[in-house]
């Protein structure tokens, strides 16, 4: 019986288990995101989650290099886990946790797996910049939200179209006048 224990053993012994973690961690942190089964998706989650946390801390040199030490005997590849101190430490310095995103991909074909992707959230471009963008160029106000909007938008149409006619009018009056000197 498994009573109250909560970590799945993904069908692997221990040690299987932990070099299959260590494995699919070094990768997600080097691609920034991977496709695998649901189930090693969110066992990979609680793995990986507090080794994130722990690049955080950064009181002084010993408690850097400390937890140099102890990510490095999670992850047993340098390459890796200097990416993590260096290229993801600095990303997620001002996020409070929730580091990885995981989206369903739907049935594997040949044996009907759930797959799913997991991603390092703040180095997603689709998700991170149009959100980021979209805050930037529109200012909300209390009464005009979405008709101030609106009237920016129209504004912005009517200028191009103001333009394109613009354009056109002194094309023909230039045909207009070829064919008078003609």
């Amino acid at each position: 019986m498994r009573h109250g224990n909560k970590n799945n053993n993904l069908s692997r012994t221990a040690s299987h288990r932990k070099a299959l973690l260590m494995n699919l961690g070094c990768q997600l942190i080097t691609y920034k995101r991977i496709t695998t089964t649901l189930a090693k998706a969110k066992t990979l989650r609680t793995y990986i989650e507090p080794l994130i946390t722990k690049t955080k801390a950064t009181e002084s040199k010993e408690t850097i290099m400390h937890n140099h030490r102890i990510v490095f005997s999670y992850l047993n590849d340098k390459a890796a886990v200097k990416e993590l101190f260096t290229v993801v430490a600095p990303k997620v310095a001002d996020r409070p946790g929730g580091y990885t995103r995981i989206i369903k991909l739907g049935a594997r074909i040949g044996d009907n797996a759930e797959m799913a992707m997991i991603e390092l959230v703040d180095f997603n471009e689709i998700y991170g910049n149009t959100i980021s963008a979209a805050t930037e160029t529109v200012k909300k106000t209390r009464r005009a939200g979405k008709k101030k909007v609106a009237g920016t938008t129209e504004e912005v149409a009517t200028e191009e179209v103001s333009e394109t006619s613009t354009e056109t009018s002194a094309e023909t009056t230039s045909d207009d006048a070829e064919t008078t000197e003609a």
